[in-house]
């Protein structure tokens, strides 16, 4: 089969299945795609064809296609923040770029047990700060829908991928936006899942618990599949945050029992903040462009004509809050270890960010962690009359490539703050939200895509996903291909 980038992840793994097509025929042909248009995305920071092809092998001899799961067989990557054994992690960082781990991230292990295959690691920035993908001895990550654009991040490497059909699915992590954020500029489902749903051992994630995993695929339901794997469908002993149960059966599950009760959902298109300059230097204030907004109105009513309720929400965060996550953010760029003497080789924002997280003082970053545990209380009581919140996934149509970076590490910091006004809520609160490619305007000549999000209830994937899955019937974007497909 010559078109088989042309499937989803269930609809391969049922190929698989039905034996029209071998794992290592699969594998192949994203390995051809890996190495071509992969290599022109910068969508990989490593691939690893040997060892995929050895475990494709292994799967055509050793398992029934019959009795795998409902990813048996399907080719996807790991992101490269999150540790392989035996495989390079580089972290998007020169200094780590001969690292390997000795172990799994549990991830990893989930993914190899449910049958994917994975083709190698997925590009990142340097660990996984920024919410653009240019490390700095790689090329940048870039959103197949138009190639001098940013591909966003730090998942911007797995979202190009798979938004390029080089995988049909791909494992992304959330720290503050980083799945949602390449998702709206990709074109794909992304979702940053509640916080412990996914086990992050053995390492056990950031301390303040903001970076999640989860799933980035072209449907809802490749998402949920995807979910369901990353899950494990069990408890996880000693994790220590409890995302509360999963449904009956799991979220694919879930999805195809069809449209839920109605739903009453919160609609912000405002920034979530005012002045930022006491906080953020180098702030030159924060607009949401029309198309952006045009998004998130055009669901709502979409949402109405399905027969939910719509409603205005204020979302705004007192700067108080914001502050305290921006403490955090600094304090949490240091959780890499690097030899003082390598410092001079980060890249400007990390050395920025980590001189930030310096200058504070341990009393201090326990009081911003408290702040935000303090406003989740806030912010989640508050919204507790709606079932969803939906919002513009970022505030800017797809960036230029060296946007960011364009003015130095200060501005640099200050525009990601701009671009992304609503996803680090989600992080603060531990809630879900499902990023999902609707929103395509023409841009300088150019359709891009830019996405809404919704966020839920803590626990309440099966919500989003239900929801997700009854916008993608109403308004179809899987058929949507971009220029390099």
């Amino acid at each position: 089969m010559s078109d088989l980038h042309e499937l989803g992840a269930l609809e391969t793994a049922d190929a698989v299945r039905r034996g029209e097509v071998s794992v290592l025929d699969v594998v192949d042909h994203a390995l051809a795609r890996a190495e071509t248009l992969g290599a022109r995305l910068g969508a990989f920071a490593l691939l690893t064809p040997e060892r995929a092809r050895e475990a494709a092998r292994a799967l055509d001899t050793g398992t029934d296609p019959a009795s795998g799961g409902p990813l048996h067989g399907v080719p996807t990557a790991i992101k490269d923040l999150t540790a392989t054994a035996g495989v390079r992690t580089g972290r998007g960082s020169v200094i780590y770029r001969d690292w390997i781990p000795e172990v799994d991230d549990d991830p990893v292990g989930l993914l190899r047990a449910a049958g994917t295959v994975s083709l190698g690691k997925t590009a990142v920035p340097e660990f996984g700060l920024p919410c653009y993908t240019e490390p700095a001895d790689a090329a940048p990550a870039v959103t197949p829908w138009d190639v001098t654009r940013s591909a966003g991040g730090s998942s911007g490497g797995a979202a190009a991928a798979v938004a390029a059909g080089i995988v049909p699915v791909a494992q992304g992590s959330d720290g503050g936006g980083s799945i949602r954020i390449p998702a709206s500029v990709c074109g794909l489902v992304g979702l940053k899942t509640t916080r412990g749903r996914v086990p992050a051992g053995p390492a056990g994630g950031d301390p303040a618990g903001l970076s999640v995993a989860g799933p980035l695929a072209r449907t809802v339901a490749d998402a949920a599949a995807l979910l369901d794997v990353l899950c494990g469908g069990r408890a996880w002993p000693g994790e220590p945050f409890v995302p509360g149960n999963r449904p009956d059966g799991g979220y694919l599950a879930a999805v195809r029992r069809g449209p839920g009760p109605r739903r009453r959902i919160g609609l912000c298109t405002t920034v979530p903040y005012g002045d930022l300059g006491p906080l953020v230097p180098g702030w030159a204030g924060a607009t949401v462009d029309p198309v952006c907004a045009a998004a998130a109105e055009d669901t709502a009513r979409t949402l109405e004509s399905l027969g939910h309720v719509v409603e205005p929400v204020d979302v705004r965060l007192p700067d108080e809050v914001v502050g305290a996550f921006l403490t955090l953010w600094a304090t949490l760029a240091l959780g890499d270890p690097v030899d003082p003497a390598d410092e001079p080789r980060l890249e400007p924002l990390t050395r920025l960010l980590r001189a930030r997280g310096r200058e504070v003082p341990g009393i201090v970053a326990l009081g911003a962690l408290q702040t935000v545990q303090v406003a989740t209380r806030r912010i989640v009581a508050a919204r507790a009359g709606f079932d969803a919140v939906l919002t513009p996934s970022v505030a800017l149509p797809p960036r230029p490539v060296g946007w960011f970076r364009a003015d130095g590490p200060e501005v640099d910091f200050a525009r990601q703050v701009a671009f992304t006004p609503w996803t680090a809520i989600a992080n603060m609160t531990g809630e879900p939200a499902l990023g999902l490619p609707l929103g395509w305007p023409e841009v300088d000549g150019t359709t891009l895509p830019v996405g809404v999000t919704l966020r839920g209830r803590r626990g309440g994937e099966d919500v989003l996903l239900a929801l997700g899955a009854e916008l993608e019937a109403a308004t179809p974007w899987a058929h949507r291909r971009p220029p390099v497909w």
